[in-house]
C-alpha cells in the first residue's frame, strides 16, 4: 500500500489508513514525507533517499478497539524474538514459556520501545507503578522488562491458583477487579485480552514456544 494524499486532506485519512494496516497485522508502521512538489505521502513502504521521513508506530493495544477485529488465530506468531531473556525469566519464576510469549505478543508485539496510551511500558506493558514495584531498573530494557513482567505474572499466577484466565484478566484490569468480581470483570478490553491471551497461548504451546 502506497498512498498520496494532498496537505490539507492527509490527517483526514490517516486514521483509515492505519486502521486499514492495523487490521492487517498486529503491528504497523506508516511513514510520512513531503515530496520536491509539496505533496504529503503516506506509506507503510519505508521511502529510500527521502529527508525528513516521519514514522508513526502504532502497537496494537488491548484497549485499542481495532484490535478486536483482528484474527488472532491466523496472526504470525513470533518464536525468534528474545529467546533468552524469555527463557531465563521463565526458569526464575517458574512461568511456562508460551505465556510469557503469548503476553508479550498480546500487550506489545514484541516492541520494547511500546507506550500505550494509558502509561503502560514496554514488551510487557508495565504501568510504572507496577515497574517499580517489580524492582524494573529500565523498563524499556528487553532483560528488566521481561523479568519484571514475568515476577507479576507469577505473583498472579500463585494468587489466583493458577488459573491462566483469572491471571491474564489481573494482569490487564489489576488483581482488585478480579477479586472484586470474583472473576474475570464485565469489562469489554478485559474479556477481549483473556480471549486473546488464550488464543495465543495454545498457539505457542502448540508451535512448541
Amino acid at each position: 500500500m502506497n498512498v498520496r494524499f494532498s496537505r490539507l486532506n492527509c490527517f483526514t485519512v490517516l486514521a483509515v489508513l492505519l486502521g486499514a494496516l492495523c487490521v492487517q497485522s498486529v503491528c504497523a508502521e506508516v511513514y510520512k514525507f513531503t515530496d520536491k512538489d509539496g505533496i504529503i505521502h503516506l506509506t507503510n513502504i519505508k521511502p529510500v533517499n527521502q529527508p525528513n521521513v516521519i514514522t508513526f508506530d502504532f502497537p496494537c493495544y488491548a484497549s485499542d478497539p481495532k484490535c478486536r477485529q483482528l484474527d488472532w488465530e491466523h496472526i504470525p506468531l513470533n518464536r525468534q524474538s528474545f529467546n533468552e531473556e524469555i527463557s531465563a525469566a521463565a526458569e526464575v519464576f517458574a512461568v511456562d514459556e508460551s505465556l510469557i510469549r503469548a503476553i508479550i505478543h498480546a500487550e506489545s508485539a514484541y516492541r520494547p520501545e511500546a507506550l500505550s496510551p494509558k502509561g503502560a511500558q514496554g514488551l510487557m506493558q508495565l504501568m510504572p507503578a507496577t515497574g517499580r514495584e517489580m524492582d524494573v531498573i529500565n523498563v524499556f530494557d528487553p532483560v528488566s522488562n521481561i523479568a519484571g513482567g514475568t515476577r507479576y505474572l507469577s505473583i498472579l499466577l500463585q494468587e489466583f491458583n493458577e488459573d491462566v484466565d483469572m491471571a491474564a484478566a489481573a494482569y490487564n484490569a489489576g488483581p482488585g477487579a478480579v477479586r472484586k468480581y470474583g472473576g474475570i470483570p464485565p469489562y469489554q478490553e478485559t474479556q477481549e485480552y483473556v480471549r486473546r491471551v488464550n488464543i495465543l497461548y495454545r498457539r505457542y504451546r502448540l508451535a512448541g514456544s
